[in-house]
């Protein structure tokens, strides 16, 4: 029997990224999840700026995720943004 290539799912996050659009983007991404079965969610990041806004959002996104068993990545996320990551502690949860 040949193993299974994980399934994946993207969400594109679009800038700008304002604090109070996160309870709803988290939502979003629920419903999202909600209707799929996926091993992995792919966020694609390269629009939103490196700022505490985007870290918070992501690490809803990734709570989320996890909730359902899916891994997260980032894709297209910039230098300083990989580096805001990494310094608040959750590369390891938010890789690229």
């Amino acid at each position: 029997m040949a193993a299974s290539s994980p399934r994946s799912i993207t969400l594109t996050v679009r800038a700008p990224l304002l604090r109070a659009d996160l309870p709803g983007l988290y939502e979003r991404t629920c419903a999202l999840l909600a209707g799929v079965r996926a091993d992995m969610l792919l966020c694609d990041v390269a629009d939103i700026a490196a700022d505490a806004v985007a870290v918070d959002a992501l690490a809803r996104l990734a709570l989320a995720a996890r909730r359902r068993g899916c891994d997260v990545r980032l894709r297209g996320a910039s230098p300083e943004l990989l580096a805001l990551v990494d310094f608040v502690g959750v590369a390891h949860v938010l890789r690229e």
